[in-house]
């Protein structure tokens, strides 16, 4: 008998036909319930939506509002390794070294002279490149100055195309990472890449080749207006071609950004301003 009161107890609880309750609430009571939450969350995603509509009148479609950026960028290399910044081949092994070729081949051909031609202007050197918005009026998409594959010379692969790998002389191709806005040099200054050994090995580099000369980042690549002002952007590179490095050894190699406007990158950041890579070239 107690299980039986039991059990009708549950079922008048879910459905009492007497007072037609569901679940302890009639029609209404759960229609003012689920009206209630329907104008709650109704008013929760108006709110959103003007959240958003406000903050995104504040945007800028070209360039972000707000920029947190490193006072040094980064840097990084061209053909990077299987493992990491490790370029390790043997001259002998057309396989351990045609990858890196292939590698640096892909990596330039947007700097062909006639894909630059075709989409980049040629511009005044040795002084930046400024196109300025006039007030409201956007001067987008922006310009960009050509960078020809030729200015690297012997690390072009238009006159070696195994980029010296072959001969135990390879091209190492140098970037420094885009920053909006960012000017790497004052007075007519511009900046320049500067490779050696770490102290370990400092007899084991022998000597470097730099393409451009001297290594310069020319001031007319800058300032850079961002992926969507300036669509056509092609970095500017530097070449280094190691002449006659030590073979069958391990050689620590550093290279840094040298600026009369860049600080010097921190000690715990070792891509800001400067790449490290382990460069190993075995004959036998």
């Amino acid at each position: 008998m107690a299980k039986d009161a039991e059990k009708g107890t549950w079922k008048e609880f879910i459905w009492n036909p007497r007072t037609r309750e569901l679940l302890g609430r009639t029609a209404s009571s759960w229609g003012l319930i689920l009206l209630f939450y329907l104008v709650f969350y109704i008013f929760l995603a108006g709110m959103f939506a003007l959240t958003m509509y406000v903050m995104l009148q504040t945007l800028d479609d070209h360039k972000p509002t707000w920029q947190d950026r490193l006072a040094t960028p980064g840097m990084m290399i061209r053909p990077k390794g299987v493992e990491g910044l490790e370029i390790i081949y043997n001259t002998q092994k057309t396989e351990s070294w045609d990858l890196y070729a292939q590698a640096l081949n892909k990596f330039l051909e947007p700097y062909n002279n006639s894909v630059q031609s075709e989409k980049n202007d040629v511009c005044d050197p040795d002084k930046y490149h400024f196109q300025n918005d006039m007030d409201e009026v956007k001067n987008n998409p922006k310009r960009s100055c050509q960078f020809n594959r030729t200015l690297l010379e012997d690390c072009s692969g238009l006159h070696d195309r195994y980029y010296g790998y072959r001969e135990g002389t390879p091209c190492i191709i140098i970037k420094l990472n885009r920053v909006i806005g960012l000017l790497p040099g004052k007075d007519g200054m511009a900046p320049f890449v500067k490779c050696g050994a770490k102290r370990e090995d400092n007899d084991k580099i022998g000597e470097v080749q730099y393409f451009p000369p001297n290594g310069t980042f020319n001031l007319m690549y800058y300032p850079y207006y961002g992926k969507k002002a300036q669509v056509n952007y092609s970095q500017p590179l530097v070449a280094i071609k190691f002449l006659n490095i030590t073979t069958n050894e391990d050689v620590n190699i550093e290279c840094k950004i040298i600026s009369n406007n860049i600080p010097v990158g921190s000690d715990r950041d070792k891509f800001a301003g400067r790449v490290s890579f382990k460069l190993r070239i075995d004959t036998v």
